[in-house]
């Protein structure tokens, strides 16, 4: 038998060539196109994704802050492990057009489906509580909650409550630390805390919310610590007086923050704290109404406005001090130009947050020697830059949020920063 005459093998006859299954003729079994109608819908739509942002990028385009909070930066490689975990809040942060985006799902799911678009959770997470006998379950707090009557609030509020970093008897512990090492050095020492809109305006809370038993037991829990102790500014009286004097509340319906006569009660409050009386000769009136972006619809993908008045105080009681400073106190800020009856003249170094900024033109009318810095900066360097501004300073206030302090661990009452400051203010 000649060898061509051999009946084939049947093991090679069944190899098959080593090839793309999409190179095999269409009648084969195997065969599978390169690229189905449905992959290149996907290639197409992830060609858009990922080149749009680029785009926007080179022409121009940068992310902006919307959130009522700074962008998420890139985290150190001296992190460790977080360095990889914090990675995909920096990536998130600062994708181009992602506030465009956020407003578009949500336009779409209160069109399509009538309902607000299910955003993301509260960036700091859940708290694990018990479903089932052993079936743990995390809650997750929205970043914005919708109250009646068109109302917003902060999803933080309600966070900040019930998944703490540290207990309330700890950072009371902490405070009364800062205010130990200040007045052992001949300074004088404030807080005011800013109450949350949701401590002083519940009334448009929604009847139901994630968290709202534990967020009911903790503002009393919280505010029942603040009152013991003597150093500490409580607004919440002053601030519910003067809305029921104007017929609306002082913290906006869409906004986080207090308006301008949460600043104006905070002025006065803690002049009147260092020097009982000194606001006897004050003339407060109000001046023109202004129109600002509320802080709050950003975070539901809307937009809304939130209004409110300025006021001109005149200390003597004749001469208008009040004047517009920067909003940037990231830096030192120093307000120097008041001066005469009614002012408070001793140098103050004041660590406020955000709502600070609605403080400062009345600060500026009434204290002469002034520097404003944000408190956060004690995370960026162990407070050496809050050290060092309150190193020549007579009194030290300290102007938080009632959301930051119940959360806790906030840098500037913990160590390492708390101990650098008490250190540079001693020595």
């Amino acid at each position: 038998m000649r060898p061509y005459d051999r009946p084939p093998n049947p093991r090679q006859q069944s190899r098959l060539p080593a090839v793309h299954e999409a190179w095999l003729p269409r009648e084969h079994s195997l065969h599978r196109p390169r690229h189905a109608r449905r992959q290149t819908v996907a290639l197409v739509c992830a060609v858009v994704f990922f080149t749009t942002p680029l785009i926007a990028f080179t022409l121009g385009a940068r992310p902006t802050e919307f959130e009522n909070r700074a962008l998420a930066p890139f985290p150190s490689l001296g992190d460790g492990w977080a360095f990889f975990t914090d990675l995909a809040s920096w990536a998130t942060d600062h994708l181009v057009l992602r506030e465009e985006a956020i407003h578009a799902a949500d336009a779409v799911s209160r069109t399509l489906f009538g309902e607000p678009a299910p955003f993301g959770a509260n960036r700091q997470g859940g708290v694990p509580i018990q479903s089932g006998p052993s079936q743990p379950t995390e809650v997750q707090y929205p970043t914005a909650i919708e109250g009646k009557d068109g109302w917003l609030y902060l999803g933080e509020e309600i966070a900040s409550h019930c998944e703490q970093v540290q207990s309330l008897t700890e950072t009371v512990t902490q405070l009364r630390k800062f205010r130990a090492g200040v007045e052992a050095t001949g300074r004088k020492f404030v807080v005011v805390v800013a109450p949350d809109k949701a401590t002083v305006v519940p009334e448009h809370l929604p009847d139901r919310y994630v968290g709202k038993e534990c967020h009911q037991r903790m503002v009393d829990e919280f505010w029942r610590l603040m009152a013991g102790e003597d150093y500490v500014i409580d607004l919440r009286d002053g601030l519910r007086a003067w809305g029921q004097q104007l017929g609306e509340p002082v913290y906006g319906p869409q906004d986080a923050h207090w308006s301008d006569e949460g600043g104006v009660l905070m002025a006065r409050t803690v002049a009147e704290y260092l020097r009982p009386g000194i606001s006897e000769t004050w003339r407060i009136t109000p001046g023109p109404s202004w129109s600002v972006p509320a802080d709050i619809p950003p975070l539901l993908g809307r937009s809304g406005k939130t209004v409110g008045r300025d006021y001109a105080i005149a200390p003597d009681g004749e001469t208008d001090q009040t004047w517009e400073p920067p909003t940037e106190y990231r830096t030192p800020l120093k307000l120097n130009t008041a001066s005469g009856p009614g002012t408070y003249g001793l140098s103050v170094g004041l660590l406020g947050d955000s709502f600070t900024i609605r403080a400062l033109p009345y600060l500026a009318a009434t204290f002469g020697n002034m520097t404003v810095l944000h408190h956060g900066t004690a995370a960026d360097d162990g407070g050496a830059a809050v050290a060092d501004m309150l190193a020549d300073k007579d009194v030290v206030v300290v102007e938080i949020a009632e959301r930051s302090l119940v959360r806790g661990g906030t840098a500037l009452i913990n160590d390492p920063a708390l101990s650098n400051i008490l250190d540079k203010l001693s020595g």
